[in-house]
């Protein structure tokens, strides 16, 4: 199991995802807040996510079914993470966030039909 790092923009948060195979099946979405912030995202089940700082720091915004929580940095914005809605029990984190990773290493991102669930 790898142990990757990440961050918001500013700093004040940070966490650790662990990672069995890499990356694996990154996508983007379609549904009507991913398509705004146009982040590639990965997935992991929770447990393998820990916020190690700033947990305080993260704000929650919910809307229509209220299941997907989306986190973002109080200070600069950045969403770091999500609880997915299509898969309860994982986390969507936000690539772009990872200490060292250039997202437009990624190519051919496949896009998750958010929109139509």
């Amino acid at each position: 199991m790898k142990i990757i790092k990440g961050s918001c923009h500013c700093g004040k948060v940070e966490f650790e995802i662990q990672l069995k195979n890499g990356f694996g099946d990154v996508r983007r979405c379609n549904c009507s807040i991913c398509k705004r912030k146009g982040a590639i995202m990965g997935s992991v089940p929770m447990e393998y996510l820990t916020i190690t700082k700033g947990k305080e720091n993260l704000s929650l915004y919910q809307w229509n079914t209220q299941v997907a929580e989306h986190y973002f940095c109080k200070t600069c914005g950045i969403y770091t993470h999500h609880k997915r809605r299509s898969v309860p029990t994982e986390y969507g984190f936000n690539v772009g966030c990872i200490d060292g990773v250039d997202p437009s290493q990624f190519t051919n991102v496949r896009e998750a039909n958010g929109a139509a669930q």
